[in-house]
């Protein structure tokens, strides 16, 4: 009887060895890191295409400008005075979609791929900022469009607004060549000054980055539409 128990002891510190010997050859050691880049890809595409854990980029996008719209049409019933009353769009990820050069270039920024893809005017409308702009149409509203892309892409630009149902505009602001190393928020604060020295009330602005946001003078109300692409600062 001793000897049996013995024995079963003995096994259970063989096992125990064995786990021990067996987990100390499984051990890793994992540095603290920034968070790797090839898995953020993946994330961001699976964010894109609306699967995996971190939701939907089209309904984030659509709730979003379902605020934006609710805020023109409060901005318009409150507007007893009569002012000329203004929303400001910026174009790239808030009125046009860049998302089949952003996958194709990896999400990386080449200018030449860039620049050609601008070129072609072929980028589709953002599904929601297009309901917006319209609403401000109806309710007769001027839209003011605010971009950084350059001044020599106005033509390729304006045939893209137009292609997928910007139709009209009061303004379409592209950065001059005097501009083209102005920060972000400075050039499209003057911008925005602009519209106010000539006698707008800028009702709600709408834009991917806080840069489109920030500075003086700043909208009634400001959306910003999510964008975990790229960031300009």
């Amino acid at each position: 009887m001793n000897i049996a128990r013995w024995g079963a002891r003995g096994s259970a510190c063989l096992l125990s060895l064995v786990l021990a010997a067996t987990a100390a050859a499984q051990s890793i050691s994992v540095p603290r890191e920034l968070p790797n880049l090839g898995k953020l890809r993946l994330e961001l595409e699976a964010y894109h295409d609306c699967r995996g854990p971190h939701g939907c980029y089209a309904h984030d996008l659509n709730d979003e400008t379902a605020i934006a719209i609710a805020e023109l049409q409060r901005a318009v019933r409150m507007n007893r005075g009569g002012a000329k009353l203004a929303v400001v769009l910026d174009i790239d990820e808030t009125s046009l979609s860049n998302y089949t050069e952003l996958l194709r270039s990896d999400f990386g920024y080449n200018a030449q791929a860039w620049n050609q893809w601008v070129g072609e005017a072929d980028a589709p409308a953002i599904p929601g900022t297009l309901r917006f702009y319209r609403e401000a149409e109806k309710l007769g509203v001027a839209v003011f469009f605010i971009t950084g892309r350059p001044e020599s892409a106005r033509a390729a630009t304006e045939a893209n607004l137009r292609r997928v149902g910007y139709t009209q505009w009061a303004g379409l602001t592209l950065r001059s060549a005097d501009e083209a190393n102005a920060p972000t928020t400075a050039y499209k604060s003057a911008a925005r000054q602009r519209i106010v020295e000539a006698g707008y009330r800028i009702a709600v602005n709408v834009g991917d980055q806080m840069s489109d946001l920030r500075g003086t003078p700043q909208a009634e109300f400001s959306v910003k539409l999510s964008d975990p692409f790229y960031y300009i600062p």
